[in-house]
C-alpha cells in the first residue's frame, strides 16, 4: 500500500507542474503528443494458420463461408483418401485369396499349425 501512496504523489506533483508550465511549451508538449499518437503503429487482426512450410497469413476480410468452405474441402479429401485406402486393401486381400483358392492344398492344409508356421517361415527367407 506504500507503493501505491508514493505513486500517487509522484502523479499530483507531475499534474500540479503540468498546470504551472508557459502555454507556448504545453502546445509544443501536446504537438509532440499528437505527434507520437499518429505515428503509433496500429495493431491489424491477421487470422494464422500453421502450414506445411510454414506460417500462412489470412486477412481479416476471410469470411465464415469461405472457411467453412475448405474446411469441407479438407473433410472431403481424408473421406475420400480413407476410403481409397481401404479399396486398395480390400483389393489385395482378395487377390490373396484368389491365389490362396487356386492353389491345389487341401483345406485342412491351411488350417494345421506347422503349415502356418512354415508359410511364416517361407515368406521370411
Amino acid at each position: 500500500m506504500n507503493e501505491l501512496h508514493f505513486a500517487y504523489k509522484i502523479r499530483q506533483q507531475l499534474n500540479r507542474g503540468a498546470h504551472e508550465l508557459p502555454q507556448d511549451i504545453s502546445q509544443r508538449l501536446a504537438a509532440a503528443r499528437e505527434h507520437a499518437l499518429a505515428c503509433q503503429k496500429v495493431s491489424v487482426h491477421q487470422q494464422i494458420f500453421a502450414t506445411a512450410g510454414g506460417f500462412g497469413r489470412l486477412h481479416s476480410n476471410f469470411s465464415a463461408a469461405k472457411q467453412t468452405a475448405i474446411a469441407v474441402v479438407f473433410l472431403l479429401i481424408a473421406v475420400l483418401s480413407t476410403f481409397l485406402i481401404a479399396d486398395r486393401r480390400v483389393s489385395e486381400l482378395g487377390d490373396i485369396d484368389s491365389a490362396l483358392l487356386a492353389d491345389e492344398l487341401p483345406v485342412s492344409a491351411f488350417t494345421d499349425k506347422g503349415f502356418a508356421a512354415w508359410l511364416e517361415q517361407s515368406s521370411q527367407e
